[in-house]
């Protein structure tokens, strides 16, 4: 059982006041947690509280000392709650164990400032992916709250179900919802792990499921008609019909993926790239259609394929999330003007590329190698063993379809 005591350190000239400190034993050892709290040596005496801190002292002579007090006791009970989930997690912890969740949770006073630090250190960790994904929740979250943080004592059910209404009044999907409660939900745990608070259980009535989503394809006779769009004279809309038309001649490739193509991924009339989410290794045969659209874009100055990344200077992700942005806004216009009742984005592509071949009874192994999915393990097994210049031929079949 790990104890707390509290102990006056006095200065080391008579006139100045000394400091008030915690000494944490546990285990034989013991650390200090200095505070910012000040006494003279006979304020001191007269709190008469002894080594060992245990509840509120009273009689305190004034307003200042009841202060004190008051601080006193909130240290103590930090403490002693962050000593408690140690102790009942049933894991072995240390003096230096208890330091560090006590430093932890006062550099992350509340829910918001902890989820801040952990888009910081995935950041630092190189998933610059989960980093984007948890930001999209705590953004959206400090937008509800019209505030930049939260106290991780605030964060229950009843606000979580205020959330889920604020979301569902702005018309966000069920699944945009499902996955900000499921990331707010992680970053509590890991808070929860690391002491930083208790665990209350705010999200066990909180939707966390994946609905169907609505479909997103669009047939082959729409895709034709978004490629003979006159946009020449609209440069911001011609730019994001081609990187959407190149797309579905690439069999999908998701955008994050086209943003990062560099030169030296097209070698010898092949193009070949790893897959930004499974890291899986495509090669894909780069034909007419697919050089014809990179030419209206002119030549890249940097070392990537595209023109989208034109600063390598370290702010490259930022670049592909505003460019993503910006292409999405205008292929809803695009989209608008070929007559389609769903939203265009850069996603249609894939959908439409795995519609159209599935509607000409291209394989499903075939479909599957085509998009990189590897999710299913029988089509694993077959795919292993699947020639590439079959998902060529089925993608030439594809572009044939456009006249």
């Amino acid at each position: 059982m790990a104890t707390i005591k509290l102990k006056f350190r006095p200065s080391s000239l008579s006139s100045r006041e000394g400091t008030l400190f915690f000494q944490i034993i546990h285990g034989r050892t013991s650390r200090q947690i200095n505070t910012k709290l000040k006494l003279t040596e006979s304020e001191w005496n007269a709190m008469n509280v002894g080594a060992n801190v245990t509840e509120a002292s009273g009689n305190l002579p004034n307003v200042r000392m009841e202060a004190i007090n008051s601080d006193i006791i909130k240290i103590k009970n930090t403490l002693m709650a962050i000593i408690n989930r140690f102790e009942q997690s049933g894991k072995l912890f240390t003096t230096d164990d208890i330091v560090t969740a006590y430093a932890e949770k006062k550099r992350s006073a509340g829910f918001l400032s902890f989820m801040g630090r952990h888009i910081e250190h995935l950041v630092k960790s190189n998933r610059s992916s989960a980093a984007r994904k948890v930001r999209a929740a705590r953004n959206s979250f400090s937008t509800f709250l019209a505030a930049d943080d939260i106290a991780f004592e605030q964060l229950d059910i009843t606000l979580l179900q205020e959330y889920e209404g604020w979301l569902k009044h702005r018309n966000v999907c069920l699944n945009t919802s499902s996955f900000y409660m499921r990331t707010l939900r992680t970053a509590y745990n890991i808070a929860v792990e690391r002491g930083l608070t208790e665990h209350r259980h705010p999200f066990t009535h909180i939707y966390m499921g994946i609905g169907k989503t609505v479909k997103r394809a669009v047939p082959i006779q729409a895709i034709n008609k978004i490629r003979k769009l006159e946009l020449a004279t609209v440069p911001l809309l011609n730019f994001a019909r081609n990187i959407f038309m190149l797309s579905f001649y690439l069999r999908g490739m998701s955008f994050v993926d086209m943003c990062f193509l560099k030169k030296s991924n097209l070698v010898g009339g092949i193009l070949s790239y790893h897959r930004k989410k499974t890291g899986q290794l495509l090669l894909i045969k780069w034909e007419k259609p697919m050089q014809k659209l990179l030419d209206t874009f002119g030549k890249s100055r940097t070392k990537y394929l595209l023109p989208i990344i034109t600063d390598t200077s370290g702010n490259e992700w930022r670049q592909y999330e505003s460019a993503l942005h910006r292409i999405n806004r205008n292929l809803k216009k695009v989209g608008k003007m070929a007559g389609l009742k769903i939203p265009l984005t850069t996603y249609v592509a894939r959908h439409s590329w795995a519609s159209a071949a599935k509607s000409h009874n291209i394989p499903l192994a075939t479909i599957s190698e085509g998009l990189g999915h590897d999710s299913v393990s029988t089509t694993k097994v077959y795919l292993a063993s699947l020639n590439t210049s079959v998902v060529d031929l089925a993608n030439r079949k594809i572009m044939g379809l456009l006249k």
